[in-house]
C-alpha cells in the first residue's frame, strides 16, 4: 500500500518482458526462471542470514516450496540493525526531491514505540534537511559498495539528499559532485533505500529482495549496487511523478492495465498459493487488537475504530471473497500512482512510457486485489503538504464506465497469450464485481495496516485519519457490492 505507501522501490521494465526489448519474440511476458535465479536465492539466503534469521524454513532445497511468513509481533526498532521506522507502503514515488521528510533527529536511531510514534506533530509541513548520522551512514555504504571515485571523495564532498518517497522505507538520492570525475564504470547517482519497519517480517523482505535481484540479472528492473540489512543502494531512473488525477486519464488507464496483464502473466519462484491476502489481514488484525495506544487522539480515535468490530467484519468479508471467483495470478498488490514511473527516456514512446515500481508487497495472489486496489487508488492524493498529508476524494472512485475501459484493456493484452472462449460481457460484468470486492479487501488491509503505523511509524502521515478514511470507505462500498 501501498502507499502502499511505498515507493520508488524496484524499477520494473515491464515492457522488456513483451517482444519490443530484451527478449526473444517467443518468451511474450511470461518470466520464466532460469539458473541464474539460484544466485538471486543464494543472495537472498546470505541476506537473511546477515539480518538475523536463522536461515531455516526460507529454503527447503531446490524444487522445494518457499516459506511464506509474517511477523508475529509489531516490529521494534533498533538502533543497531534496522532502518528508519516504517511507513505501507503508503505513498510513494521516487520521483521529487527534497518532498518528504522524516522529522526526528535521525531515522537510523532507536525509536520508543511507547509514545504513539506517529509525527502528529508535525502540522506545519515537512522538514527538508538530511540529518547528519544519516549523511555519515549512506557515506560508508555508497564507499563501501561502490567503486571508483566513492571510494576516494571525502565525507564533506558526498551530496545526499531526500526522495519523496513511501510511508514504508526512506528513500536519498546520493551522488558524486560535479568536480570529482568517474574514472570508471561507476554510477554518478545512485538511489539509497533505508528500510522501515517491516510489519510482513523478515521473510517478506527477503522475497522482494529475491525478485529484485532476479530482475536487476535479466535487466528488467534497475541494477543493483549494493545490499544490506539496513537497506540497498539502486540505480535511479530519471521520471516524473505520476498524480492522482492522472490515473483517470484513459490513455494512462489502458497502458496501466496492460503493464498489470503482463505482471500477473509472470512466472516467479514463489509459493503459488494465496495465502498472502489473508495471512496478512489476520496477522494485522491480531496486532491491532493488542495495541495500547497512549496519546489521547490516537486513544479516541482506536476505540472508534473498534466499534464497528472489526473481527467480525473480517469473518464477514472472507465468507463474500470466498463465493467470488478471482483467479491466483502473480500480483503487484500495490498499484498506486506513487509506484508509476512516467519514465523521461526520450527512447520511450507515447504508448509505452510507464513503468511499475515497488515490489514490496508483491506475491501470488488474488487477481481482483489488484483491480480493486488500483481503483481504491484514484481516490487519494498523498502528495497533499498539509496534515494529515492525504487527501481523500471519494467521488473519484472510478465509474462504470471508466473500470470497463481499465478491464478490456487488462482483457484485449490478456488474450494476445491466451484462449478466452467466454462471452465478452458476461467475462466483463463478472470482473467489475470482482474488482469491487476485493477492493473492500484493499480498505480493510490498508485501515488495519494504518492502525499499526500509528503506533510505530516516525514518518510525517496521519495514519489514524487514513485508517478511519478507509474503514469509511469500505463500508459505503460494502453496501452496493455485498
Amino acid at each position: 500500500m501501498r502507499f502502499r505507501l511505498s515507493g520508488y522501490v524496484c524499477l520494473f521494465r515491464l515492457r522488456s518482458l513483451t517482444v519490443k526489448l530484451r527478449t526473444p519474440a517467443s518468451q511474450y511476458c511470461v518470466f520464466r526462471p532460469t539458473h541464474h535465479t539460484g544466485i538471486a536465492l543464494f543472495f537472498a539466503w546470505k541476506l537473511k542470514m546477515q539480518s538475523g534469521g536463522n536461515g531455516s524454513g526460507f529454503l527447503e532445497g531446490p524444487g522445494r516450496a518457499q516459506k511464506s511468513g509474517l511477523s508475529s509481533n509489531i516490529p521494534t526498532i533498533t538502533t543497531e540493525d534496522a532502518g528508519p521506522p516504517s511507513e505501507k507502503k503508503r505513498v510513494g514515488g521516487m520521483l521529487v526531491v527534497n518532498e518528504r521528510n522524516l522529522r526526528t533527529p535521525s531515522p537510523l536511531s532507536g525509536a520508543n514505540c511507547d509514545d504513539d510514534s506517529e509525527a502528529e506533530a508535525f502540522r506545519d509541513g515537512r522538514t527538508e534537511e538530511v540529518d547528519r548520522d544519516t549523511r555519515s551512514r549512506a557515506f560508508a555504504w555508497c564507499r563501501d559498495f561502490l567503486s571508483g571515485s566513492w571510494k576516494t571523495i571525502k565525507e564533506r564532498d558526498f551530496q545526499i539528499s531526500i526522495v519523496s518517497g513511501g510511508l514504508s522505507n526512506l528513500l536519498y538520492l546520493c551522488s558524486l559532485p560535479d568536480h570529482v570525475p568517474a574514472v570508471g564504470e561507476e554510477p554518478r547517482v545512485v538511489l539509497l533505500r533505508v528500510y522501515g519497519a517491516i510489519l510482513q517480517g523478515v521473510d517478506s523482505l527477503v522475497l522482494e529482495s529475491v525478485m529484485f535481484a532476479i530482475l536487476a540479472e535479466r535487466t528488467l528492473g534497475p541494477k543493483l549496487y549494493g545490499i544490506f540489512p539496513q537497506g540497498r543502494l539502486e540505480q535511479y531512473f530519471p521520471n516524473t511523478r505520476m498524480r492522482t488525477d492522472q490515473l483517470s486519464d484513459p490513455a494512462i488507464s489502458a497502458e496501466i492495465a496492460t503493464k498489470v496483464a503482463c505482471f500477473h502473466e509472470m512466472s516467479m519462484p514463489f509459493n503459488k498459493e494465496p495465502r498472502w491476502l489473508f495471512g496478512t489481514l489476520d496477522k494485522y488484525m491480531d496486532q491491532v487488537m493488542k495495541l495500547n495506544f497512549v496519546r489521547e487522539a490516537h486513544v479516541k480515535k482506536y476505540k472508534k475504530l473498534l466499534k464497528s468490530d472489526l473481527p467480525a467484519e473480517l469473518e464477514s468479508l472472507r465468507a463474500l471473497l470466498a463465493e467470488t471467483p478471482s483467479p491466483v495470478v502473480f500480483c503487484h498488490n500495490d498499484v498506486q500512482e506513487g509506484n508509476i514511473l512516467m519514465l523521461e527516456d526520450k527512447d520511450h514512446n507515447i504508448t509505452d512510457r510507464l513503468m511499475l515500481i515497488d515490489f514490496e508487497y508483491s506475491s501470488y495472489n488474488y487477481r481482483g486485489f489488484d483491480f480493486g486496489n488500483h481503483f481504491c487508488e484514484w481516490m487519494y492524493d498523498y502528495t497533499y503538504n498539509q496534515w494529515p498529508f492525504f487527501k481523500a476524494i471519494q467521488a473519484n472512485y472510478p465509474t462504470r464506465e471508466q473500470q470497463l475501459h481499465f478491464i478490456r484493456a487488462y482483457l484485449a493484452q490478456h488474450r494476445r497469450h491466451s484462449d478466452i472462449s467466454k462471452d465478452d460481457t458476461r467475462v466483463e460484468e463478472d470482473m467489475i464485481v470482482e474488482a469491487n470486492r476485493y477492493a473492500l479487501a484493499s480498505h480493510f488491509l490498508w485501515g488495519l495496516w494504518s492502525i499499526i503505523q500509528a503506533k510505530i511509524s516516525k514518518i510525517e502521515f496521519g495514519y489514524m485519519d487514513y485508517a478511519q478514511c478507509r474503514f469509511d470507505c469500505y463500508f459505503k462500498l460494502k453496501k452496493a457490492f455485498s
